[in-house]
């Protein structure tokens, strides 16, 4: 199957699908950190590129209610993000995720599908993570463990918290390629 990333530079789901045998490549306007199939650019014109399935992060910077407070200072930037994420959405591509935290796009575009944890895959943290499906399957929980710490939403700031908070966690990167890429 050949697999785009959207919005990824940590390869962490690229990877996953890639140790599944999947044509896999994670796009975004940053390099990759990790080595592998990586296109550097904007990922809106790679979107009729043949893809099988797409699996997107959009920038949420400007979407998140954790930010709510800031919305009437950046409206601009935030009808920017709303047309990203909705380019994405109406991709050519059969099978589409789009991952964003809980954000005004529940109200704009529609609820998610799906809201999944950390917890439910292996990770003792939480960080509600909403998932827009097409033509998906809901992603089911691979390992439920004890642990609720909200090490994520407790980051202090710095002038790379927001890639790490970014960055996938490798249970739920692994689920979606098990359990959507199944076998090539």
């Amino acid at each position: 199957m050949k697999v785009l990333i959207a919005c990824e530079f940590s390869g962490i789901v690229r990877d996953a699908f890639i140790k599944r045998l999947h044509d896999a490549w994670s796009c975004d306007i940053l390099p990759t950190e990790k080595p592998g199939q990586h296109i550097q650019d904007d990922v809106l014109k790679h979107l009729d590129d043949g893809w099988d399935l797409m699996i997107a992060h959009p920038p949420c910077t400007h979407l998140a209610v954790s930010g709510a407070r800031w919305f009437k200072e950046k409206r601009f930037q935030q009808t920017l993000a709303i047309d990203f994420f909705l380019s994405l959405v109406s991709a050519p591509i059969e099978k589409i995720c789009i991952e964003n935290p809980i954000s005004i796009m529940s109200t704009l575009y529609r609820k998610p599908d799906q809201i999944i944890q950390p917890w439910q895959y292996g990770h003792g943290e939480t960080k509600a993570t909403c998932l827009w499906l097409k033509n998906l399957s809901l992603l089911k929980p691979t390992n439920v463990v004890d642990g609720r710490e909200a090490r994520i939403h407790k980051m202090p700031p710095s002038e790379n918290r927001w890639r790490e908070r970014s960055r996938t966690f490798t249970g739920i990167a692994e689920a979606m390629a098990e359990q959507w890429g199944g076998t090539t």
